[in-house]
């Protein structure tokens, strides 16, 4: 993973910062920020009366914006969506139906998912006709699962990892019994060692090779939702691929968070949605991958009109002829608002790159994660149960309460100070520092206000 960053950026940049402040100190974190600036004045930042967990407890500065480490949950709102949302209600408003062909701004609707697919494709490291934009992701989930999971009765099983986010579970355990066969038979859950929180590479490694010849299907998360684990997808893919099994990935928590390759990787298919790091708005459309390897296969698919060939889709011919890759999955015409939206979030992406916000985003995990350890140095009050590997995580740190009750506390406190997480049962809270728009001083200010909750719970 991330073989372009082969050294830690944040102990390099450590090393090369000639800094007489302490490194946690408030000064400190404004030369990282200098030095490294994020692309915050493009989003909306809540403020803290609108974050609050409890609203009739009193907030400190109720109109100042609050510290927004919940992007692995929901990104932030560019500025600029309202704006591209508001155009497309004006030429709804003003053209009607001519809107899908003739557009002032330049997006038809009969063409308006195209817009999204080639930024979309650079970020998740593939070509543009492996990338379609299109229904959420467990569905997009179940519409490749119908290609890619054909079991037979000697090779038929699922390997994900276990404590994967349900609705993963849940679509793998109603395709194999559609399939006719016993989910406890057929789905392997594959367990960290005893006494760890993450898997290592090398246990699933071994497993497909033990359960290969069983194994039709390996499926992990990108980046792991609960531990903010990233796996090695390259290596993984390679080893189902050995053992001639297909390899598909979630990537609900990796796309837009850690560097993609999924074309050099040869990954058969992944799913994600766009609602996190890629800011597109809560419920937004999902993608796809299919690598271009499959494009002229004759793999099963479910058909729909969205998925013609352009040039002759409106001939109205009972005849399919589907467009080459990806597209082909397309069944009906998305929603202009929803993909406009994300559009918004993909055009600041296009000031940067996944390899520069991946740089970035080591550094703010790996300064906040030396801020908490150097308050907790003795781990009694929390455990980082992410890997410290910056290779084996994105930008997450699960802390570890002793308790449900005293995470809950923690979690209360924090929202009353207007510093936006989320919890996981039973004793979890999911810090994101997302390097689009998140800075190294929110992540002092969130290292002070734990130090003080600290003390008080």
């Amino acid at each position: 993973m991330d073989s372009d960053i082969k050294l830690n950026p944040f102990e390099v940049a450590l090393s090369n910062l000639s800094i007489s402040s302490d490194f946690d100190s408030k000064d400190f974190a404004q030369i990282l920020d200098d030095k490294h600036p994020s692309l915050k004045e493009e989003f909306n930042l809540p403020k803290i009366n609108k974050v609050t967990f409890k609203r009739h407890l009193p907030v400190a500065n109720g109109d100042s914006n609050a510290v927004y480490f919940c992007g692995n949950s929901l990104g932030l709102q560019p500025k600029i969506t309202k704006k591209l949302i508001n155009e497309e209600l004006e030429v709804w408003a003003e053209s009607g139906v001519n809107g899908h062909f003739d557009h002032p701004h330049e997006r038809p609707w009969a063409l308006i998912d195209d817009h999204v697919i080639e930024e979309s494709a650079k970020i998740v490291g593939a070509k543009a006709s492996e990338v379609a934009i299109l229904n959420s992701l467990t569905s997009n989930l179940h519409f490749a699962m119908i290609s890619f999971y054909r079991p037979t009765p000697m090779k038929y099983k699922i390997l994900m990892e276990s404590k994967a986010f349900p609705s993963d579970y849940f679509a793998f355990q109603s395709q194999v019994k559609y399939h006719g066969f016993d989910p406890k038979d057929a789905i392997i859950q594959l367990e960290p060692r005893k006494g760890e929180y993450t898997l290592r590479t090398e246990d699933i490694i071994k497993k497909i090779k033990e359960e290969g010849n069983q194994i039709a299907l390996v499926l992990f998360s990108g980046v792991q939702y609960y531990t903010g684990q990233c796996f090695n997808m390259k290596e993984i893919t390679k080893a189902g691929h050995e053992m001639n099994c297909v390899v598909g990935f979630d990537l609900a928590h990796a796309v837009g968070n850690v560097v993609l390759k999924l074309h050099d990787w040869d990954v058969d298919f992944a799913c994600w949605c766009t609602y996190k790091y890629l800011n597109s708005g809560p419920g937004n459309i999902g993608g796809l991958f299919i690598h271009g390897k499959h494009a002229n296969s004759q793999i099963p698919r479910l058909s729909g009109w969205w998925g013609a060939k352009p040039e002759n889709k409106f001939d109205m011919a009972l005849n399919f002829d589907p467009v080459f890759g990806a597209n082909a999955y397309r069944l009906s015409n998305p929603c202009v608002i929803a993909v406009v939206a994300l559009l918004g979030s993909l055009s600041v992406f296009k000031k940067t790159t996944m390899l520069e916000l991946r740089q970035r985003s080591i550094l703010l995990t790996g300064y906040l994660e030396k801020l908490l350890l150097n308050i907790d140095s003795n781990q009694n009050k929390f455990r980082i149960i992410t890997p410290k590997n910056h290779m084996e995580r994105g930008c997450q740190l699960s802390l570890q309460f002793s308790s449900s009750e005293e995470m809950i506390k923690i979690f209360e406190g924090l929202n009353i100070e207007g510093i936006v997480v989320d919890e996981r049962k039973p004793d979890v809270i999911r810090v994101s520092p997302a390097p689009l728009y998140n800075t190294f001083a929110d992540c002092f200010k969130f290292a002070e206000v734990l130090k003080k909750l600290l003390q008080t719970v």
